[in-house]
């Protein structure tokens, strides 16, 4: 079976040490829709200095929608000032190897 991308960022934040780590992200059977935490966060990382950090995680090829899509987003002036920071990670396979683009929007 494929690992997602969503997958993929979970095992980098662990190996970085992340204290804690939550898939915020979930599906509605109803809408029969995936809903994200305030529209434009999957992942919710803690380091342990306390900061929050969240993640939109995404292909590659889409990164540009995703990054105007948090841009767009209300929440995102209440969460810059709340300090967090607001990732977004695009994988992509290169050399036969997956490697990441991460776009702060901070």
């Amino acid at each position: 079976m494929a690992v997602s991308p969503t997958q993929r960022t979970l095992a980098r934040l662990r190996k970085e040490n992340y204290d804690l780590i939550e898939v915020v992200e979930h599906y509605n059977f109803f809408s029969k829709k995936r809903h994200d935490l305030f529209g434009i966060i999957d992942i919710l990382a803690i380091d342990h200095k306390g900061v929050v950090t969240g993640l939109q995680v995404t292909s590659y090829s889409n990164m540009s929608s995703r990054v105007r899509k948090i841009t767009e987003s209300r929440a995102l002036p209440f969460l810059r000032a709340a300090d967090w920071v607001i990732l977004v990670e695009g994988w992509r396979k290169k050399d036969n190897r997956w490697v990441s683009r991460i776009i702060d929007l901070s």
